[in-house]
């Protein structure tokens, strides 16, 4: 698939969960989740696009969705740290 066609899916979604809610608390709480991790994965697509002239490649998959969504900035910037000083 496309890259906007991919971000522009997610968008909606996020909007559309954000707009409408879930009733039910476990519902709201995934629906939470999946939202915190969408940004994630966005935030490291921008990361990848951005870092490319420094040589950064933060690879996008469930882990590193997963510590980006949940800690947010401070987690990516240690991805990123992580991938540029350790990794290499």
């Amino acid at each position: 698939m496309e890259p906007v066609m991919v971000i522009s899916i997610l968008g909606s979604a996020i909007l559309l969960l954000l707009l409408i809610g879930a009733p039910l608390k476990p519902l709201r709480w995934t629906g939470q989740l999946l939202i915190r991790l969408s940004i994630g994965a966005l935030l490291l697509f921008f990361l990848n696009t951005a870092g490319a002239s420094y040589d950064i490649h933060v690879p996008i998959n469930a882990a590193t969705v997963f510590i980006s969504g949940l800690l947010g900035l401070p987690g990516l910037a240690s991805l990123a740290a992580i991938q540029y000083f350790i990794v290499g």
